[in-house]
Order: C-alpha cells, then structure tokens, then sequence
C-alpha cells in the first residue's frame, strides 16, 4: 500500500494525503499565510478538514474550502457549535479530548494541546487539541497542534505509539527547540516534521537548533513550504 503523502503548506497549516487517496487539510490557512506559496491558494480537492483550535491562522480559509468541497470537518464541541451559528458546512462531527472517530477508513483521536482556542471575534472555543491519526496502512501521526511540552505526551507514546509527529518549533506562541526536544523523548518517534516557524519574526525557533537538542536516532524531517515527504 502507499506511503501517507504530508505537503506542509507552511505555518501550522498541512496537506495530508493518505495511502487510499483520502486528502485532509490540517488546519488550513492559505490565502492570508505568508509562508503559503501561490499554487497552494486554490485546493484542487479536500476530503475532510481537520481543526486543532479555533486562532485565525488555523481556521483562515475553512470556509472558503467548504463553500467549494463540502467536506466534513472534525473539531472540539466549543468549535463544532460555532460553525452551525455561522453556516459553514453540512455534515461536521464535533469530538473532545481522548476521544476517537473513524471516518473514511482513518481513525482521528483528539489529544490534549497546552495552548488556547479563540475565534476571530474573541470567542473561547473550549479546549485546544492535536490530533492522532492513524491512516489505512496502519501509519500513526501525531499532529501536535499548537502547544508547549507536556508530561502526559508519554501517555500518547503508551496509548498510540506514533510513527511520526508534527511539532511546532518557532516559540513566544508555542514551545520552542528546547521544549520540543524533550517532547520528542516523551513521545518516542522516529521521526519529526517541525512546523509553525519562520512565519512571523516573533517565532524565532529554528531547524537547526531543533536538531542540535533533539534525542539522538531521531530523524528531523525539515522541509520547505510546499514541499511533501511521503512517509
């Protein structure tokens, strides 16, 4: 079977491909992402769309891709009941934390994310999240959202035993190199794609020192806006 198809649209911001052809948009924010390159812009198609929080540089363009695709999309209660006031989308499925829904033969767990969750207009949208999902083939991501390190990552190490994780590494709004570092020792993967760096000068985490502190063995995967790495 084929490999999962990961294009990191820059940001926190991912296009997901799956092994049976199923594309999830990870937090999507394109138009208004200034890592986004122009051919990105305009999706050719989404299957699903999944929200780690409700911060306006990961719901941008949520709309947009439903008013075109009508995809589900998969997000807290707090976020599920504000897209029903707003209109967007038919046929969400709202979650919380530790729970899990399989859908179109990819199971999506929702996992605990130290971070906060607002809408543009000031709006709490309960709890922030990442999401473990494991894809057709049996490949486990973790997509840790936005967050800072945080003991009870061992509990997703114990619980999940994700292959690969995506970390965010630019700090001031998310942990930086030496937090993801030690996320990386809790967690137990393989293999890392840092994210949400780069984007802003506020986030000054970079690749580089991300690798200096990571655990040895551990593959750090970086790669460049619109760039994909099949895993």
């Amino acid at each position: 079977m084929p490999g999962v198809d990961i294009t990191w649209i820059g940001h926190g911001s991912y296009r997901i491909d799956s092994p049976n052809g199923q594309r999830i948009y990870l937090d999507p924010w394109l138009k208004e992402n200034p890592s986004c390159s122009e051919d990105e812009y305009v999706p050719t198609r989404c299957d699903i769309i999944a929200i780690t929080h409700a911060h306006w540089d990961h719901i941008g363009d949520i709309k947009n891709i439903v008013d075109r695709f009508n995809p589900p999309i998969i997000s807290i209660v707090e976020f599920d009941a504000w897209l029903t006031r707003e209109g967007i989308g038919e046929e969400n499925y709202a979650m919380n934390l530790g729970g899990t829904l399989k859908l179109n033969d990819i199971s999506f767990t929702m996992t605990t994310a130290v971070h906060s969750s607002s809408t543009p207009d000031g709006s709490c949208m309960g709890a922030a999240a990442g999401f473990v999902i494991e894809f057709e083939n049996g490949t486990s991501l973790y997509a840790a959202g936005d967050t800072n390190v945080f003991g009870d990552m061992e509990l997703i190490k114990r619980l999940y035993s994700p292959d690969i994780a995506i970390l965010p590494i630019g700090d001031n709004y998310t942990m930086g190199p030496r937090e993801a570092a030690l996320a990386l020792e809790l967690l137990g993967v393989s293999k890392c794609i840092p994210g949400h760096f780069g984007t802003f000068p506020l986030l000054t985490g970079t690749p580089e020192e991300f690798r200096k502190l990571a655990p040895s063995g551990i593959e750090i995967i970086e790669i460049s806006p619109g760039d994909t790495i099949t895993v």
